[in-house]
């Protein structure tokens, strides 16, 4: 079974198309698998939630709400434990988070997902290129990133640990959350909440392998949320933090 975790925050205009593509690619005859999709309505005041229900006699679909923002950190913790609330079987079935917003393209969840079933614990998507148009301040945020994390960054263990469209298999959360049951990540900046994840997953995963995808900020259908300032402030409370131990051996 794949979990498609979505965190969303006023997005009543792209939600529902997202729905049908997610259900495109993965029943497609050459790809098709078992899926649910996960959707964590995180305090949207736009009509998200009534666009949302409008799917769940048409689509294998859990719908969760917070009526107050939790912010993106906490959204993926929550829809990382759900998953793991249905899950009957934690050590096959994977989870794949991704922003609902159409910048990370759907499509990209078959090669996450194979390389799971090759035999990855953790598939991160690693950003190859920008598709035109991308907002000028997050091009220039992202080769800032780098330089701000410093040795945080340098230390990864993946090359863009920034982005957050990864595939899970469940027994890695389920590994951590048992050895330490506080939020994954309780910050509401994406960039950071990509990186808290990932530290507190990568020491309960035997594999992690990379998985290139283009971002694609043309198909946006609001204006960014991503202010670059706020971002790269954020980030660099991470520079001297302790983020990469060493993998442990199945536990």
């Amino acid at each position: 079974m794949i979990y498609i975790c979505l965190p969303v925050h006023d997005e009543a205009s792209t939600v529902g198309p997202l729905m049908w593509k997610l259900k495109k690619i993965l029943t497609d005859p050459e790809f098709r698998r078992d899926f649910r999709l996960i959707v964590l309505d995180d305090g949207s005041s736009d009509g998200t939630h009534e666009v949302l229900e409008r799917y769940e006699s048409a689509l294998p679909i859990t719908i969760l709400r917070s009526e107050r923002p939790l912010g993106y950190g906490r959204a993926v913790d929550r829809l990382l434990r759900e998953a793991l609330s249905q899950t009957p079987y934690p050590k096959r079935d994977a989870a794949i988070v991704l922003q609902a917003d159409f910048t990370e393209d759907p499509s990209f969840i078959v090669d996450l997902v194979k390389t799971i079933e090759g035999g990855a614990d953790i598939v991160a998507g690693v950003r190859s290129e920008f598709e035109e148009p991308t907002p000028r301040g997050l091009r220039w945020a992202r080769r800032a990133a780098p330089w701000v994390l410093g040795r945080a960054h340098r230390e990864a263990p993946v090359e863009d640990p920034l982005c957050g469209f990864r595939a899970y298999r469940l027994i890695v959360p389920k590994k951590a959350l048992r050895d330490d049951d506080r939020p994954l990540s309780t910050s509401s900046e994406p960039w950071v909440a990509n990186v808290e994840v990932l530290s507190r997953l990568v020491p309960h995963a035997r594999r992690v392998e990379e998985s290139p995808l283009a971002l694609r900020y043309g198909l946006q259908v609001r204006p960014s949320r991503f202010k670059a300032v706020r971002a790269l402030r954020e980030l660099f409370r991470l520079r001297r933090s302790p983020l990469w131990p060493e993998p442990s051996e199945a536990t």
